[in-house]
Parts: C-alpha cells; structure tokens; sequence
C-alpha cells in the first residue's frame, strides 16, 4: 500500500472566499503513483472547509448567501467574548464541512461529470493549509 501526503496553501484575497482545487488534488494524486485507492482532503483550519459540488458562478454565489443567512457576521456571538471575532465563520465551516474523501480509479480522481472540489475560507486573508493525503496501490 502506498500513503502519500502533501499540502495545498492559501493565503486568500479576501475574507470569505471559495476556491476550485479539482486540478491540484488531482496533479497530487498523479505524483503520488496511487492507481486504486482514495484521496483525503482536508481543510487544517477551523474557519475554513472542503466540499465538492458545481462548479457554476451562481451556485457558489448562492452558497454565500445562504451561508451569511445561517450564519450571520457581527452578531453578538458567545465566542466574541473571549475576544475572538469570527464565529460566523466557525458556524459556516462547520455547514459546509471540513474534509472530503475521494475515489481513485485508473490513477486519476473517480469524480462525476459536474463535481469539483473546492476550498471554502470564511475567515481569510492569511495562510492557511490543507492535507491532501492518497492511500492505494
């Protein structure tokens, strides 16, 4: 069996931001020689997620929107209180989950004709990592 690990880094323009990651998971699983297994994605973060969906302009607007609607910046949140300013994007992680494990079939990503993974930031604009770690033969 073969575990290869590897890192993605971000360092996001902006606060809450979401970023397609398909082509760098899959160049990561190329490097790892894996031809059958899986691939964990996972955000090393506690403000920031991985998830897979379309990858379609107005879907992820409407994930910002429904999001914000959720889990809305500047309310007075119990977590501020330890002098912390971004539950919301605690809350937010925690929709639209932290990890993602993926097929390998033929030695490339196993995905469905429109899925795409993605990196969600919700508290950005400084560096941040996620594991990409490929198991198989």
């Amino acid at each position: 069996m073969i575990v290869f690990t590897d890192y993605l880094w971000f360092n996001t323009r902006t606060h809450q931001e979401f970023i397609r990651i398909t082509d760098h998971v899959s160049a990561i699983v190329k490097k790892s020689g894996v031809t059958e297994g899986t691939v964990l994605v996972s955000a090393m973060h506690i403000t920031s997620g991985v998830f897979v969906n379309d990858w379609e302009n107005g879907l992820v607007h409407d994930f910002q929107v429904w999001l914000e609607k959720l889990a809305p910046a500047g309310l007075d949140y119990h977590h501020h209180q330890t002098g912390e300013d971004n539950a919301d994007a605690h809350l937010k992680r925690t929709i639209m989950g932290h990890q993602v494990t993926l097929p390998i079939t033929g030695g490339t990503l196993d995905l469905g004709p429109w899925e795409q993974v993605f990196y969600a930031e919700f508290d950005g604009q400084r560096k941040k990592r996620v594991i990409v770690k490929v198991l198989g033969i």
